[in-house]
C-alpha cells in the first residue's frame, strides 16, 4: 500500500507523503466500491464506471407550471420534494413549507429532510438539487425556538447535532446544490445555505448567523463553512456582532454567487436556481459529480495532496461511456447523449 511505502521513507517526508496517501486514499472511497487510486499515487488503475450503480429512478406525478413543476415525489406538511420533469429532468427542488414558525426547523422538519436527502443520494436521476423556499419572504429563521424552550438542557445537545447531521448529508450530496435565498435566512437557515455549493439570493433577503444574541454559538456548521466562504476575519466580525446582511451585502462579501431584484412572484432567487442548474444539465453526469468530489475535498488539504486528488478523480472519467460519447459527439458535431454511465 502507498500508505505503508511512504512511511518507510525516513524523516518528515515520509510521514507528510503517508498522511497525503491516506488522504487521497479516503477521497476515492468515497467514489464507491471498485474505484482506485492513479497508479502514480497507489499502484495500477482499476477504474470501473460504478458511479452510477445503485441508484434508483424518481416517481413520477402531478404539475404545478408556474414553478416549473411537473412531477411531485412526495408532499409533507412541512417540506416538498419535486421532481422537475420536460426541460427541467433531472433537477429536484426540497421546498421547505412551515410557514407559521418561519421554516424553522423542528424535530419532524429536521426527520423528513434526513428521509429526503438520503433519498436523494443514492437516486440516478438527480443531476441538480435547488433548496428553497415554499413560504414568501422566508428561507429558513434557524432553530425553532418555541420548541427548544420547552426541550431539557440534555435534549438539546443532541438535538443540535441532528440539524448539524443533516446539514453535513446536504453538503456532502454528490451533486451540485443551490440555495435560492428569497427571504430570510438565519441562523441554522444561513447555515443550510453555507452547505450549498452555490447561493443566490433577492436583493431583499436578510442573511445572518445571529446565535451570539442567544448567548449561543452557530451549532451547523456555521463556524466553519463561513470563514471558508468569506475568510476568518470578516467571518468572525458577522459572528461576533450578529450582524444581518442584505443580498446585496452578502454579494460584496462572497457570501453568494448573484443577487437578483425581487420580483412580484417573490422567486427570483429560485428563478435564477433554475437557470444555473439548466446550465449544469447538458453536462457530463459523472464528470460533475467528480468535479465536486475533487475539488471539495482537495480543498481541506495542501496543493500537493489537492492534484493528487484531482489525479485519483480524473481517472474515473476515463473508462466511462460518457467519455467516449463526448469525444464522438464533438466528432460528429452534434450535442452529447450522455448516460452517466
Amino acid at each position: 500500500m502507498a500508505a505503508a511505502a511512504a512511511a518507510a521513507v525516513p524523516g518528515a517526508l515520509g510521514t507528510l507523503q503517508a498522511g497525503r496517501a491516506r488522504l487521497v486514499a479516503a477521497c476515492c472511497a468515497r467514489l464507491g466500491p471498485g474505484w482506485r487510486l492513479p497508479g502514480s499515487v497507489t499502484g495500477p488503475r482499476v477504474a470501473p464506471a460504478v458511479w452510477a450503480r445503485g441508484w434508483t429512478p424518481a416517481a413520477g406525478g402531478g404539475s404545478a407550471p408556474r414553478r416549473g413543476y411537473s412531477s411531485e415525489v412526495k408532499t409533507e406538511d412541512e417540506l416538498r420534494v419535486r421532481y422537475l420533469e420536460e426541460e427541467n429532468r433531472g433537477i429536484v427542488v426540497l421546498g421547505i413549507n412551515r410557514a407559521y414558525a418561519k421554516n424553522t426547523f423542528s424535530k419532524s422538519l429536521i426527520k423528513m429532510l434526513s428521509k429526503a436527502v438520503d433519498a436523494l443520494k443514492s437516486d440516478k436521476k438527480v443531476r441538480t438539487i435547488i433548496v428553497r423556499s415554499e413560504v414568501p419572504g422566508i428561507f429558513c429563521a434557524g432553530a425553532d425556538l418555541k420548541e427548544r424552550v420547552k426541550m431539557n438542557p440534555s435534549e438539546v445537545g443532541p438535538f443540535v447535532s441532528k440539524i448539524r447531521a443533516v446539514i453535513d448529508e446536504i453538503a456532502n450530496l454528490p451533486v451540485p446544490t443551490i440555495a435560492a435565498i428569497d427571504g430570510l435566512a438565519l441562523g441554522g437557515g444561513l447555515e443550510l445555505a453555507l452547505a450549498c455549493d452555490i447561493r443566490v439570493a433577492a436583493s431583499s433577503a436578510k442573511m445572518g448567523l445571529v446565535e451570539t444574541k442567544l448567548a449561543i454559538i452557530p451549532g451547523g456548521g456555521g463556524t466553519q463553512r463561513l470563514p471558508r466562504a468569506i475568510g476568518m476575519s470578516l467571518a468572525k466580525e458577522l459572528i461576533f456582532s450578529a450582524r444581518v446582511l442584505d443580498g446585496q451585502e452578502a454579494k460584496a462579501v462572497g457570501l453568494i454567487s448573484h443577487v437578483l431584484e425581487q420580483n412580484q412572484e417573490g422567486d427570483a432567487a429560485y428563478r435564477k436556481a433554475l437557470d444555473l442548474a439548466r446550465e449544469f444539465l447538458p453536462q457530463g453526469p459523472v464528470a460533475v459529480r467528480v468535479a465536486k468530489l475533487a475539488i471539495n475535498q482537495g480543498m481541506e488539504v495542501d496543493l500537493v495532496t489537492g492534484l493528487a486528488i484531482e489525479e485519483a478523480c480524473y481517472a474515473q472519467t476515463i473508462p466511462t461511456k460518457d467519455r467516449l460519447e463526448g469525444l464522438l459527439a464533438f466528432k460528429e458535431k452534434r450535442p452529447p447523449r450522455y448516460k452517466g454511465e
